[in-house]
């Protein structure tokens, strides 16, 4: 079959498209016929060798997390699984989404919606995935509350700002002027211009705080929680000493794939409750130029490949 791998780390040069065999099925597992993958910054952060989880001994590796496909082989039974159904899933680290086969544990099948096409199904699960487990796993945010997404316009904002809104928080959102209408769009009920205005002396009062951006934005954000509200973090634990002193709470997590979440996101996509935003779409070989546009030009939510 044909794969992305990288045997070093670097820059989008060291995306290589080669030849290897196909994966075999253990028992519980699916062999998935890839039609095309999701591409996310922590792809990006893998191949530059800052992903703590993967090192120079375990390379080479084949990239990639979330793909949509077509069940080739199942080994052993899969409850309401068959070969030929269209699935989407959030891979396990140690598998790869760019290439034209992969393992898929049965367990973390979800049907694709049958609303998308494929490019636009593989773009969900890892960035819709860390929008609800985020805002909801560990922000425990409730309708009526006040949530403050940073990177609005982003893959997981842009799944972070319609869950929110759906179950019916107050959604507050960060954006660049370029990103305004189109975070609007999705629901935001206030847009703040990053460049423009301060989101301390607009966004006040919150309850869960949802960092995508890190660094002077997350120190940043603690004078904007209430009381016992949360700063939750995809870029690594806020301080928990500054959230003790100030009275507010800590989170930072990593997405893990989650059937049942996955399946409830699906059905939202299928009623058309949230939409699933897909800038640009590459081919397979194409792998690093979809990286060179993911680290340069900060997509409109997600970025594709067609395998």
């Amino acid at each position: 079959m044909k794969a992305i791998r990288i045997h070093k780390f670097g820059g989008p040069e060291v995306l290589q498209l080669e030849k290897i065999d196909p994966p075999r099925p253990s028992p519980g597992e699916v062999l998935l016929k890839i039609q095309a993958a999701g591409v996310n910054p922590i792809d990006a952060k893998i191949r530059e060798g800052q992903f703590p989880l993967i090192g120079q001994s375990q390379l080479p590796i084949i990239l990639g997390r979330d793909v949509c496909g077509a069940i080739e082989a199942i080994n052993g039974s899969a409850a309401n699984l068959a070969a030929g159904d269209m699935i989407f899933a959030l891979l396990d680290w140690h598998l790869g989404g760019y290439a034209q086969y992969a393992l898929v544990a049965a367990s973390l099948c979800s049907k694709r919606p049958p609303t998308l096409d494929v490019e636009h199904a593989a773009a969900v699960p890892l960035a819709a995935l860390t929008a609800w487990q985020g805002i909801f796993t560990h922000g425990k945010l409730k309708a009526g509350q006040t949530v403050l997404i940073h990177g609005g316009s982003g893959g997981v904002g842009h799944f972070a700002i319609q869950l929110a809104k759906h179950f019916g928080a107050h959604v507050i959102a960060t954006a660049s002027k370029a990103n305004i209408t189109f975070v609007s769009s999705l629901g935001a009920h206030t847009v703040i211009d990053y460049q423009k205005s301060n989101f301390e002396e607009i966004g006040k009062e919150v309850d869960v705080v949802f960092d995508l951006v890190g660094g002077e934005t997350q120190k940043r954000s603690w004078t904007v929680l209430k009381p016992g509200g949360i700063l939750v973090s995809t870029l690594g634990k806020p301080d928990e000493k500054t959230a003790n002193s100030l009275g507010v709470r800590c989170a930072g997590f990593m997405a893990e794939p989650n059937r049942e979440q996955l399946d409830n996101i699906a059905a939202l996509i299928a009623t058309g409750k949230v939409v699933v935003t897909v800038s640009k779409i590459f081919e397979l070989k194409q792998a690093g130029e979809a990286h060179r546009a993911l680290g340069n030009d900060h997509p409109r939510g997600k970025l594709s490949l067609s395998v």
